[in-house]
């Protein structure tokens, strides 16, 4: 387009990169004047860090990243605002086949509910340590990760140390299912379509979508730079209203094979259409020998209010970098942690508003453990396990 505002911005090859593909490949963003140049990366860090020193305008940023760079946590402090949520779910949790079977062989119930797993896990650990074996070894995407935390609160739940008695270790998304095919790691949690591609090649098993851990769990954001915001208003608001547009076209089932063929291109996410048709329509092969689990709230890309940003999501990863001794526990902290959500500029470029349900969750969270979470009482929601590390 003529004039338009070009913008540099960069993803990772996931499912809730969605809203930002199809708002550049179906044109939503030129027809707001924005020239958009996409940028396929492999991790986090480099997302971090290209965004933050300014090779990047915005970003597909996993969320507590976002938050942590507000904060200054293991990296420079480098203010970051996200106006648009690109995806609320998405994740799940594989395991190879052995460690299903174990699982499974001494769970006192059905292990599609995550309370009879985890505490199914921490027999299978309890077992591996009496014989003297390596502990188990799980791959998460990032320090500062909703896989990571995931991971933790699923585990932590059912008596699993995850610092203590399982390896946690970082792995770019792409990378999780070589690793797992390689027997470097016995399960991994990741955004789709990667736990698929493994329940396809038959080296792991989808033992549970996050949905079924946390009912409502922020996962992606559109990030800026708190600076470019503040010096570009007006593109920040037509970049928002194009990927508003991009999630209400996503949203629509009959869409849904446009959606894929557009995420399936080999500068996209690079995988088969029919995989990410999966992830879109909530219908997942959760077994190499076929068995489909179906969800109607595996990935929300802009139903139910999910790409408004929710500050109390953010309370909730503050909170579990707190838990997990990423952070101090500090009044300041967790309202620098909320600002990073802005629900108020994600309004300003909407002409109507966008609220959650009353049929979502009441915490917002809707965890499967545990009570209910307030935003506001952190040393509450910490004092209710057994397995903290602040």
């Amino acid at each position: 387009m003529t004039n338009a505002r070009r913008l540099r911005i960069g993803f990772i090859p996931l499912a809730d990169a969605t809203a930002l593909l199809v708002a550049v490949d179906k044109g939503f963003t030129a027809e707001e004047g924005l020239d958009v140049d996409l940028v396929r990366e492999v991790s986090w860090s480099n997302m971090r860090d290209k965004l933050n020193i300014g090779l990047f305008d915005a970003a597909h940023l996993i969320a507590p990243v976002a938050i942590a760079s507000s904060l200054g946590l293991g990296h420079v402090k480098v203010p970051i605002v996200a106006p648009f949520g690109l995806g609320i779910n998405g994740n799940a949790i594989t395991v190879s086949p052995a460690l299903y079977e174990a699982i499974k062989a001494v769970a006192d119930g059905d292990i599609v509910d995550p309370m009879v797993s985890s505490r199914a896990l921490a027999k299978v650990v309890a077992a591996r340590k009496s014989r003297g074996e390596e502990p188990l070894t799980f791959g998460m995407t990032f320090p500062f990760s909703t896989h990571n935390y995931h991971l933790r609160f699923w585990m932590a739940a059912g008596g699993v140390d995850p610092d203590e008695d399982v390896r946690l270790v970082v792995l770019p998304p792409p990378f999780m299912v070589d690793s797992l095919a390689n027997r470097h790691v016995d399960g991994f949690c990741v955004n789709a379509p990667w736990n698929s591609i493994a329940v396809d090649l038959g080296i792991g098993h989808i033992l549970h979508f996050v949905s079924e851990i946390l009912l409502r769990a922020a996962e992606k954001v559109l990030a800026v730079r708190q600076k470019w915001a503040d010096d570009n208003p007006d593109l920040l608001l037509r970049l928002t209203r194009a990927h508003r547009r991009a999630a209400e076209y996503v949203e629509q089932p009959n869409n849904h094979e446009a959606v894929a063929t557009i995420l399936a291109a080999p500068d996209r996410i690079g995988v088969r259409a029919e995989v990410i048709l999966r992830t879109l329509d909530g219908k997942l092969k959760v077994s190499p020998q076929g068995a489909v689990r179906e969800s109607d709230r595996y990935l929300l890309v802009g139903r139910a209010a999910a790409a408004r940003p929710d500050p109390a999501q953010a309370a909730w990863l503050y909170a579990q970098m707190v838990r997990w001794g990423q952070a101090p526990l500090s009044r300041e902290m967790l309202a620098q942690a909320k600002a990073v959500f802005r629900p108020d500029l994600y309004d300003a470029a909407m002409s109507s508003v966008d609220r959650m349900p009353d049929s979502e969750p009441k915490d917002h969270i809707g965890a499967f453990a545990g009570p209910a979470f307030d935003p506001d009482d952190i040393a509450g929601h910490l004092a209710a396990w057994k397995i903290p590390r602040q």
